[in-house]
């Protein structure tokens, strides 16, 4: 089997990666970065694919954001999303690929819904409003997956992952999410000798992080069963935990103390959206990875970072 993977500079891809090497697979894996092709250019997809000619696509690329990122720009990544999506899913119907795994966004579910949240769920209610482009965006293309499932019988599948983290994770300031942020916050506050650290929102809200070579991980050692899959399936850790709890980590995890001074005037997204994994359970999946580990490899590969950046200048 010859497996197109998309996105291959990013967090997720860089998991599966490993895990595909981990694993000793013997299908031929190629991941595919910008250097291959655009994926807003419709064209240059299309050619990428005829040249690779998969068996499958897993699916991994996107335009993501934190909450500062998507609040500044909803008209890039909506657009920026939906052009992705389309050529990557246009290209690979046009080649008569059967199998493609895309991976979806906990964002996709209402704001402030019922906890925890269930496959069902999506489109039950109005979106949260500081990421509503991206949702739609995510909503589009999974729907478009179920139709083909449906009316083709092939087999597209939609992963919905809780919030990801992990080494390769962006710990930009501006464009990270939120545990690579607190990370970054957290190690720029302990090299500078900080008091204090800035918090979006009051702190409270609540979010769910799952180790992404967990994701990586189940992903590769299933992935032939992947006809046997629901359309649909929600894929985290489980728990979640507030915005101050993750800043406390990532306070523990460098070794440093200071004051975290909230800001209730700044958006904080959506109260909780706790997933319901227990679809995914039936086909093996077990997250393993407590945060207090995943906070440390995360913290050894931005160190990892920091000191290649060093090096280059």
């Amino acid at each position: 089997m010859r497996v197109l993977l998309t996105g291959g500079n990013g967090m997720l891809a860089q998991a599966v990666g490993r895990a595909w090497k981990s694993a000793g697979r013997t299908d031929d894996l190629v991941p595919v970065t910008r250097a291959d092709a655009d994926l807003r250019d419709q064209a240059a997809v299309h050619a990428m694919v005829e040249r690779i000619a998969p068996d499958l696509i897993i699916h991994a690329a996107a335009r993501v954001g934190g909450i500062a990122a998507n609040v500044a720009d909803p008209t890039g990544f909506l657009l920026d999303n939906v052009q992705i999506d389309a050529n990557i899913l246009s290209a690979s119907m046009r080649a008569g690929i059967r199998k493609f795994v895309y991976f979806g966004s906990s964002c996709m579910y209402p704001r402030d819904y019922r906890q925890p949240l269930v496959e069902t769920d999506v489109l039950a209610a109005p979106l949260e409003p500081t990421n509503e482009g991206y949702a739609l965006s995510k909503i589009t293309s999974a729907r478009y997956c179920e139709y083909v499932a449906r009316q083709f019988g092939f087999d597209y599948r939609v992963i919905i992952p809780s919030n990801l983290y992990g080494p390769h994770d962006d710990f930009s300031l501006d464009r990270g999410h939120l545990v690579a942020a607190t990370i970054a916050k957290a190690h720029r506050a302990k090299a500078e000798g900080a008091t204090s650290i800035d918090v979006w929102g009051d702190g409270t809200a609540r979010r769910e992080f799952t180790y992404v070579g967990d994701l990586a991980d189940w992903l590769v050692e299933n992935l032939d069963g992947l006809s046997a899959w629901p359309t649909l399936m929600n894929v985290g850790k489980g728990e979640d935990h507030s915005v101050l709890d993750y800043y406390e980590a990532a306070l523990e995890t460098v070794g440093y103390r200071c004051e975290l001074v909230t800001d209730p005037s700044k958006p904080s997204g959506m109260k909780q959206k706790l997933m319901d994994s227990s679809l995914a359970a039936q086909f093996g999946w077990r997250p393993a990875t407590d945060l207090a580990e995943g906070m440390h490899e995360s913290y050894q590969a931005y160190l990892g970072q920091l000191a290649e950046s060093t090096t280059e200048i």
